[in-house]
């Protein structure tokens, strides 16, 4: 199976319109991902992998199916509630104080006001985001070590 380029651009049109913030599809011989979570809008990445290294997917993408993809994905969108915390700066994100150690919060968490949610390190310096207000979290939003953007949403507080 051969991917076309036009199927790529249809669902980067369409993953770039809707409010998802990662989609990825992956066979035998082909992976295609896309993020908004980097500020890039749409990301497309495809890599030819060994067969025995990865599972083989019954499904196959053409331009007519590409519109079945939509709903499917719908299904993994959030519908998390709350105040959106957003980054002061641009830097890397930390979810724990150390690679050995546990994430400062995790989804159904309660947070005090000013506890440490994640740290963002940038020219050297760790940056401890606080939770602007006592609350639950509801979403984390970024993954660990991961480029954040000045004003990204970072962590969803109730």
């Amino acid at each position: 199976m051969s991917i076309q380029i036009n199927d790529v651009k249809g669902l980067m049109t369409q993953f770039d319109a809707s409010s998802l913030r990662e989609f990825a599809y992956q066979t035998d011989d082909f992976s295609l991902s896309f993020s908004k979570n980097n500020g890039v809008q749409a990301q497309a990445v495809a890599v030819t992998t060994p067969v025995a290294e990865t599972p083989v997917l019954e499904s196959t993408l053409s331009a007519d199916q590409s519109a079945s993809i939509e709903p499917t994905t719908e299904l993994v969108t959030s519908h998390a509630e709350g105040e959106v915390v957003t980054s002061p700066l641009v830097g890397v994100a930390y979810l724990k104080p150390a690679p050995d150690k546990a994430d400062f919060i995790k989804v159904g968490e309660t947070v005090k006001k000013g506890q440490t949610l994640l740290i963002i390190e940038a020219m050297k310096v760790m940056n401890e985001i606080p939770a602007p207000h006592d609350g639950v979290v509801t979403e984390i939003l970024v993954s660990a070590e991961t480029m954040v953007e000045y004003g990204e949403a970072l962590v969803r507080l109730k």
